[in-house]
């Protein structure tokens, strides 16, 4: 059955607060223990749940109590691999990975390093494993298909965590919601706190299918989760379950944004030059770089090279312009471009992870395409053709609830 969810968070976004909420809902806590279990946790947590008001408004608290005496180190490699092992559910293994990943990517650019090299702190610990692994439970518990959620305040000031003092809102908030496109709501007014934690954000932003305001909608069910920080106002967050007014499907909103076009003729480069020209503006934050033959003045043949990006690369392109090619000028413009909604994530299959990239077409259909050499190292590691690798991909697509073949 198909769910519409609703995240009101007026004071941020943090995993405990949207697990409370799930078991504010009515979620049996045997929902949330049971693929911990699977992941070899059943005896590392205690949940302490209770209820308690936040300026006078009610909703459960909860806060993870670790029970391991020596937590391990864990790394985003050694933690994608506990997970795969695990006997879980194809859909949440699938939304688990999906956060996790993301997670990692962010703190692999905030702290400079791969993926594979990150060592979460905060995030590795127990009490992040079961705010993820819950409230994904959860959602797929309640049958949630639509999840639209309110832009969080980052907060500001600083917090203190095991890299020392970091500014707010944390560095791997704001990447996350840079790389997802996520609007922050100010902070202003609020005293100095962190008031969305990175894996709250990337929870909500891995099941959202937009930030903003609520659409028309008849509310169902409520669930408070309360916040442990003490602010000057109420510090919880509501997830409502609801039903939409009938009305037509649903469309997907198709995005508008702006995307920077760089131009320039060349007919006195040579082919290996060109590719340098290619590689290195690719480098600079080009999205797409293309060349068209063309004829120029007297007959001689030219390339049309094309450049696409961000308009905030333009000054970094230039100078890849100035420094590599042999063009006397570039032209330069900015157009508007309409694309479709799309995201990254990664999937279990009987053969190993694998990455896919999804399109939402208006209609709401996912339409899923995966990693070319993630297909290929599969292929190869199991002596398999890229057909058969392909099937087994649509196999466990189709396991996911709403999953779309590629």
């Amino acid at each position: 059955m198909s769910q519409l969810a609703l995240i009101d968070c007026p004071t941020g976004l943090a995993g405990n607060m949207v697990l409370a909420a799930l078991l504010d809902l009515g979620l049996p806590q045997e929902v949330i223990d049971t693929p911990l279990a699977a992941l070899g946790l059943a005896q590392a947590y205690r949940l302490v749940v209770d209820e308690r008001r936040s300026a006078g408004l009610r909703g459960l608290h909860l806060e993870v109590e670790l029970r391991e005496v020596s937590p391990p180190h864990r790394h985003w490699g050694d933690l994608r691999q506990q997970i795969l092992a695990a006997p879980l559910d194809a859909a949440l293994q699938t939304k688990v990975l999906e956060v996790f990943t993301l997670l990692a990517e962010a703190e692999a650019v905030v702290h400079g390093v791969t993926p594979e090299q990150v060592h979460f702190h905060e995030v590795g610990a127990v009490d992040a494993l079961v705010d993820v692994v819950g409230v994904c439970a959860g959602l797929l518990h309640f049958g949630v298909s639509e999840l639209i959620c309110s832009p969080p305040p980052g907060g500001h000031g600083s917090v203190a965590t095991a890299h020392g003092p970091l500014p707010l809102p944390a560095p791997a908030v704001l990447e996350i919601a840079r790389r997802r496109g996520v609007e922050l709501a100010s902070a202003e007014g609020f005293p100095p706190a962190e008031l969305t934690t990175p894996t709250g954000l990337a929870l909500v932003v891995c099941w959202a299918d937009r930030f903003g305001v609520a659409p028309s909608h008849i509310p169902e069910s409520i669930g408070i989760g309360l916040g442990s920080r003490q602010l000057d106002r109420a510090n919880l967050l509501r997830l409502t379950l609801a039903t939409a007014p009938h009305q037509p499907a649903t469309q997907a909103p198709v995005i508008q944004e702006a995307v920077l076009e760089q131009q320039a003729q060349i007919d006195d480069a040579t082919a290996e030059d060109l590719a340098f020209l290619v590689q290195a503006l690719r480098e600079a934050g080009a999205k797409e770089v293309f060349s068209q033959p063309i004829a120029m003045k007297k007959g001689r043949a030219g390339q049309l090279l094309t450049v696409l990006a961000e308009p905030s690369a333009a000054a970094a392109l230039r100078r890849v312009w100035w420094q590599h090619s042999s063009s006397l000028g570039v032209r330069e413009s900015q157009q508007l471009r309409w694309v479709l909604p799309r995201r990254s994530l990664e999937i279990a299959t009987p053969l190993g992870s694998l990455r896919l990239k999804q399109a939402q077409l208006p209609d709401g259909r996912w339409r899923s395409k995966p990693e070319h050499d993630d297909l290929v190292a599969l292929a190869t590691r199991h002596n398999l053709g890229l057909d058969q690798v392909r099937t087994i991909v649509v196999q466990a697509l189709t396991a996911l609830d709403g999953g779309q073949q590629p």
